[in-house]
């Protein structure tokens, strides 16, 4: 299946990428080496920094708008002020895993239901879909989430049932279990920092234990899975495994790094972690 996502290099803090026909050049926190090929950067369609606030350089040369496809998903692109573009790579290994899991226990006449939240611009609620999941998608961002529906529109999906949800995560779970609604898989990428639909403020380290807390109450008796994934400094595999095992007994825990990689002349870039709790 063909790819539109390549990172070409990395070094010295940034990152050198491919977006099917527009190249880039962003910070990378983590890319601590040397680059490999630094002469070809300078072929990148546009470049964007934080060294004297955001700033694009070349953005002129940018497409107001443009669509990929990676990991079996199409996503519209377009570049943001924050320099986000629509779209977080190092989640296509995940995304492929939701749409396999998700398809092996997918039947026509009973879907699995999955929710997604912090959703974004919906990779995980649309490799849910396309695997076959019922998906009910949630983020405080009104913009984010019509994102995510026209993302939904572009991979064939305008008519399935998902569930556009623009709310606070913990306002949202609280209702979802007072209402007795239930999830036979829950996918969440919480921020370090951000705010609600309302300006509710969240932060990780301190609401991240609620926010495992209601999932679990929203959990099905037979249950699927929960994905946490976090790009969050400091917070490490073994710490993610250690809260999720805890809180899931039961179930097998797996966890890693979330990577962006390309072809073979490129050093794999570390971008977060990851950690599941499968039940089946």
């Amino acid at each position: 299946m063909a790819d539109d996502y390549e990172l070409i290099d990395s070094g010295d803090g940034r990152k050198f990428e491919r977006f099917g026909r527009v190249s880039l050049v962003r910070p990378c926190s983590q890319a601590l080496w040397r680059p490999k090929d630094l002469a070809r950067w300078r072929t990148a369609t546009a470049s964007f920094d934080r060294e004297d606030g955001n700033r694009w350089h070349g953005r002129g040369a940018l497409p107001k708008e443009w669509t990929i496809q990676t990991a079996g998903v199409t996503f519209k692109l377009s570049g943001t002020d924050f320099g986000h573009l629509g779209i977080f790579p190092e989640q296509r290994a995940q995304w492929r895993w939701i749409r396999e899991k998700v398809a092996s226990v997918a039947q026509p006449s009973a879907r699995p239901t999955v929710l997604n939240l912090f959703a974004y611009s919906g990779g995980s609620t649309l490799a849910a879909a396309l695997g076959g999941a019922e998906v009910c998608h949630l983020d405080a961002s009104k913009g984010m989430v019509q994102w995510a529906r026209d993302n939904a529109v572009l991979n064939g999906l305008a008519d399935h049932p998902i569930r556009w949800i623009t709310d606070d995560a913990h306002k949202f779970l609280g209702r979802e279990v007072r209402r007795g609604h239930r999830y036979d898989a829950v996918i969440l990428d919480p921020p370090t920092f951000g705010r609600g639909a309302n300006g509710e403020m969240y932060k990780i380290e301190r609401d991240l234990k609620e926010t495992l807390s209601l999932v679990k109450q929203v959990l099905s008796d037979n249950p699927l899975f929960v994905l946490f994934s976090s790009h969050t400094p400091g917070l490490s595999c073994q710490v993610a495994e250690n809260i999720l095992g805890q809180l899931f007994p039961k179930a097998r825990t797996e966890a890693g790094e979330m990577l962006l990689e390309g072809g073979p002349n490129a050093f794999v870039c570390p971008s977060g972690i990851y950690c599941r709790a499968i039940f089946r």
